[in-house]
């Protein structure tokens, strides 16, 4: 079967190849799974690099979310052969996966493989950002990347909860397309007056809340515009630079930030609560309340191809491999 790995961390372009290794076999509880679509996420490429919260044990493979079919189980699994499956585990750019029965969720019934391959780490990670973030109707939420597939999640799940949302941006076209689908305002951070337009957007209230993956002078900025009391909440580092945090503004507007991570939020939740979570975000998905948008697929085997149109300044979707 055809496997995408890499034997040391660098560059995706650099370091990443396409080999031919054999089937993996299933032990004793997991399931052999075929696999049909991959998304590429920031996370991917943070842990190829060996940026990211986990470290590669080399030679390793690549990607963490899929979907795909069911091609063994035993008779004790509560998925059968056949079965189309939503799952995370390190290594999913390759043809064959072996992932533990009962970690794999089925995949709702007319739900197509570009919307499965990406309902796992984006919209659970949205919902549990809300859910942690106290946010209520009539707040006001600051996203930066605003045109990432995350952030389109959170505007569409933030709207649904009569939460206002406001975006940063670093390319005009973008605007259009945040407005339609639900955000009340778009800044274009590449402006000199930025941080003014932020503090315009709520009348100079400021932000209850800041989601932020970009750092650096944009995380800044978000954190300028929170409100008295306000939270931000880090999920990313895009621009691979550290926030440079302003600390008379956090003593003085008595501001907190704090980290966010899908794992820990996960681990962190009671069986009810997390089986409570996978079934509203994926019944949401289902129901075609939230839109997913991908910009471009490309088989496997072109994965450095699908790594240049990934790169794509003011990409509006995701890219797939299939």
């Amino acid at each position: 079967m055809k496997k995408v790995l890499f034997n040391k961390t660098g560059l995706p372009q650099d370091v990443l190849k396409v080999e031919e290794v054999d089937l993996p076999v299933p032990v004793e509880g997991e399931v052999l799974i075929r696999v049909t679509a991959r998304n590429i996420n920031p996370s991917d490429i943070m842990f190829i690099q060996g940026m990211y919260g986990i470290s590669p044990q080399l030679p390793s493979g690549a990607g963490f979310e899929a979907v795909g079919v069911v091609e063994k189980a035993s008779l004790q699994d509560r998925v059968k052969i056949g079965d189309r499956v939503i799952f995370t585990t390190s290594g999913t750019w390759q043809e064959f996966v072996t992932v533990p029965a009962a970690q794999v969720i089925p995949v709702p019934d007319g739900m197509p493989d570009e919307v499965a391959c990406q309902a796992f780490i984006n919209p659970m990670t949205a919902y549990g950002m809300l859910q942690k973030s106290g946010l209520k109707a009539g707040d006001w939420l600051l996203l930066t990347a605003g045109a990432s597939a995350f952030s389109k999640l959170v505007i569409q799940m933030a709207k649904a909860k009569g939460i206002r949302v406001a975006c940063t941006v670093r390319r005009s076209e973008q605007l259009s397309q945040l407005l339609a689908i639900g955000a009340d305002s778009v800044v274009n951070t590449a402006n000199d007056n930025g941080l003014a337009e932020l503090s315009a957007v709520t009348g100079g209230e400021g932000f209850a809340v800041a989601f932020d993956a970009v750092g650096g002078k944009v995380g800044a900025m978000a954190l300028a515009s929170l409100k008295t009391k306000g939270t931000m909440m880090v999920y990313g580092m895009l621009s691979l630079e550290k926030i440079p945090l302003n600390s008379g503004l956090m003593i003085f507007k008595d501001l907190r930030v704090e980290g966010f991570w899908l794992s820990s939020y996960l681990k962190d939740l009671d069986a009810v609560s997390r089986a409570k979570a996978f079934q509203t975000v994926l019944t949401t998905l289902g129901t075609a309340d939230l839109r997913v948008d991908v910009d471009a697929i490309f088989p496997l085997e072109r994965v450095k191809e699908a790594l240049v149109a990934y790169e794509k300044p003011g990409r509006m979707g995701k890219i797939l491999l299939v």
